[in-house]
């Protein structure tokens, strides 16, 4: 039998004690009778409270998401709203669950720790899409709010993030200041888990009229959508929390003809009929796809489990359906949404987006167009929502987008929201179809107009304590010696975002970087392309961000270039050695 580390054995035993409930024990002594792999995993550390909340494989012990680790965290979290607001009377903090295996056992320990902590609590008595739950602290005044959920993780994670006053996740300083309030907490002897019924008020369907109803408001061609409710669209949360208020907002929407996939409207932290429950991933989409082809839909949507990314499939030039990436439907909905704010005469001059930096730079050249500014952020939705809270009063936020399959249209909500994505994505294809083409159409057009804009994504995993040594070695070879040219193309400049400072070398110029430091590099070669590097903080992983850019003369030349420039990425593929 495998021994036990001595330290992992005394983190185990104390979980024996009456401080933990019977069945826990009993599970933790099986763990030490019987698996002691399983036993190390579960007590080699501390389940780490990051910037965002928690995240990981649900379970006993001090590495798992359980009752303790959850509890813990929310009493942390408790203690610091205490710290930031002392002056107000109640404080109130919301919270949501998605469709995950103990998501709702979760929400009631945050709620039962909250309340007897003396805060008010507003507890969704049904799963709830999580920008919903930003919706509800803005609209019930809270301090804060929390939302169970592991987004697109496989089904045996579970997580938990943390959201402020203005319905964004945590920033700075916020975030390391409940990371170190969370380890504060060293007991769960430390935790008030003492239910206090009268500090807990459930929120219902009335929270979502009030969501759909603001989100309507939004609508920028409401007598368009009338006119082409008849657009076909095939829509699957795959077995997530969108299941009734996606439909239902597409319909608020105008839009009539809104095929389900059945055997993913089934509600299932299991997610039975996927691998993964991640749009981002042709797999999952694949039950949508079938259903289309059967109705001859024109627009396929799917949206992740807690709702906040949505994956996009059209018909191709070829009529074939075809996944777009996610800068190419973010590219789609800020044309579309500028396009209409000016033909609407709403735009002033005051107005702004907002994209990461690993987002296409295709949005900034088409808010460059219609006067409208464009910012650039880090990497997370949580930027987006800081530039908002920032600029709120001063200027007009139009919508943001990240590639990763995360977008949201107005202020009211301050995390990505998958809900009123569909809506603007179907309300741009009855857009395009009134200007007798389809969305894909639509795309190549912009590409005619702005410029060839294709994008790749590669991620290259090194296992281990060397793995992660070899990731921060092939940062710091990159940051140090950086490459003149790539694939016989100049490098005309060089972002470095953990010195913050931008190279210019073509005019041999710095200039600072103002945006929080961030192991990242971009460069950016002199026909327009960009690469990103960015080693995730989470995982022994590194990831590679190619954006080549070419030149579309016009519809008919499509794969053509399409074609050139796929090789232009392999050509730089091959010149960094990654492959």
């Amino acid at each position: 039998m495998n021994k036990v580390d001595a330290a992992v054995l005394e983190r185990a035993q104390k979980w024996l004690g009456t401080s933990f409930d019977e069945d826990t024990r009993n599970q933790v002594k099986t763990l030490m009778d019987n698996d002691p792999i399983g036993l190390t995993d579960a007590f080699y550390r501390d389940l780490e409270f990051g910037t965002g909340g928690l995240r990981g494989i649900m379970g006993v012990g001090t590495n798992r998401m359980n009752k303790y680790t959850v509890g813990m965290a929310t009493q942390g979290l408790a203690n610091y709203l205490k710290q930031c607001f002392p002056d107000v009377p109640q404080i109130r903090v919301a919270i949501a669950y998605d469709c995950r295996n103990n998501s709702p056992y979760f929400a009631e320990i945050s709620a039962e720790i909250l309340s007897a902590n003396g805060m008010k609590v507003f507890l969704f008595k049904g799963l709830r899409p999580t920008p919903e739950l930003s919706f509800a602290v803005r609209e019930k005044g809270c301090q804060s709010g929390i939302v169970i959920t592991a987004s697109h993780n496989p089904k045996e994670y579970n997580g938990y993030k943390v959201y402020w006053d203005d319905g964004g996740q945590l920033v700075a300083p916020h975030d390391k200041n409940v990371i170190r309030e969370v380890k504060k907490i060293t007991s769960v002897d430390q935790v008030r888990f003492e239910r206090v019924e009268e500090n807990i008020e459930m929120l219902d369907e009335a929270m979502d009229k009030l969501y759909l109803e603001r989100m309507k408001a939004y609508s920028l061609a409401p007598e368009n959508n009338l006119k082409h409710r008849d657009l076909k669209i095939v829509f699957t949360p795959i077995h997530g929390t969108a299941v009734k208020l996606a439909p239902a907002a597409l319909k608020a929407f105008g839009f009539e003809q809104v095929f389900p996939v059945p055997e993913q409207d089934v509600t299932s932290g299991d997610f039975p009929t996927v691998h993964s429950p991640n749009p981002e991933e042709p797999a999952a989409l694949k039950m949508a796809l079938d259903k289309a082809r059967e109705v001859d839909a024109e627009l396929v949507m799917a949206t992740d489990p807690d709702a906040d990314r949505v994956g996009i499939a059209v018909k191709d030039l070829m009529g074939e359906y075809v996944l777009l990436n996610g800068n190419q439907t973010a590219s789609l909905l800020i044309s579309y949404i500028l396009k209409q704010w000016k033909a609407n005469g709403k735009l002033t001059g005051k107005e702004y987006i907002v994209k990461t930096i690993v987002t296409s730079e295709l949005l900034k050249k088409i808010a460059e167009k219609q006067g409208v500014e464009c910012f650039d952020v880090l990497t997370g939705f949580k930027y987006i929502a800081e530039i908002i809270r920032n600029l709120e009063g001063k200027k007009t936020f139009i919508a943001g987008g990240e590639e990763s399959y995360g977008y949201l249209v107005g202020d009211y909500v301050r995390d990505k929201d998958a809900i009123i994505s569909c809506c603007f994505v179907a309300e741009a294809a009855a857009w395009a179809r009134q200007q007798g083409k389809t969305l894909y159409e639509t795309l190549v057009d912009l590409y005619v107009e702005y410029g060839f804009y294709l994008e790749k994504l590669i991620s290259i995993t090194k296992k281990g304590k060397a793995g992660l040594e070899e990731i921060q070695a092939m940062m710091e070879g990159f940051r140090n010696n950086p490459p003149l040219e790539i694939d016989g193309m100049k490098v005309a400049a060089l972002k470095d975002f953990q010195t913050s400072v931008s190279h210019d070398f073509l005019n041999r110029r710095e200039q600072p970087i103002d945006l929080p430091k961030s192991n990242v590099l971009q460069f950016f070669l002199e026909d327009g392309s960009k690469i990103t590097m960015r080693p995730s903080g989470t995982e022994p992983k590194i990831k590679f961000y190619f954006g080549a850019k070419g030149k579309l003369e016009s519809a008919g030349d499509f794969e053509q270039v399409n074609a050139q420039l796929e090789e232009k990425i392999k050509g730089m593929i091959a010149s960094l050695k990654l492959e």
